[in-house]
């Protein structure tokens, strides 16, 4: 598989289309059988509640995963991410209800690197909150 972006298309500064990926508490418990990480706080409200939180709490890397699919999402290939990071600023509360809650992912080609490759800055918001911070990706195009 190989990289539908070309690197002779796309200029510093370029918006890349925010995409919106739904969160549900069924896709939390997927995750957490996935990963091994059945922490209450991503499936238990009454867990969540106990020890302060708001409600249940979508994972961490469940959270970076959506920042990480959005690039594949747009690159077209998911071995063309070489290197990928985040910090995580907030919470997605994830309510039990049919909508569930949504991460809002956008991003900007940040810098044109040597070797078909650049930097993308992404921003992930849920709720009107950051999700994620220091959001990069250096993705190699074609």
């Amino acid at each position: 598989m190989a990289a539908t972006v070309k690197y002779d298309e796309v200029e510093t500064g370029q918006q890349i289309p925010p995409a919106e990926y739904v969160v549900r508490r069924v896709n939390l418990v997927m995750y957490a059988g996935a990963s091994g990480d059945f922490n209450p706080i991503h499936w238990n409200e009454r867990f969540a509640k106990t020890v302060g939180l708001p409600d249940v709490i979508a994972h961490g890397m469940f959270t970076m995963a959506q920042g990480s699919r959005f690039v594949t999402d747009w690159v077209g290939d998911p071995g063309a991410v070489v290197d990928y990071g985040v910090r995580f600023s907030s919470m997605v509360v994830v309510p039990d209800d049919d909508q569930g809650a949504v991460i809002t992912v956008s991003g900007m080609i940040e810098e044109k690197l040597e070797d078909k490759r650049v930097v993308i800055v992404l921003t992930a918001k849920s709720n009107d909150s950051r999700v994620l911070s220091k959001a990069r990706a250096v993705v190699q195009l074609s």
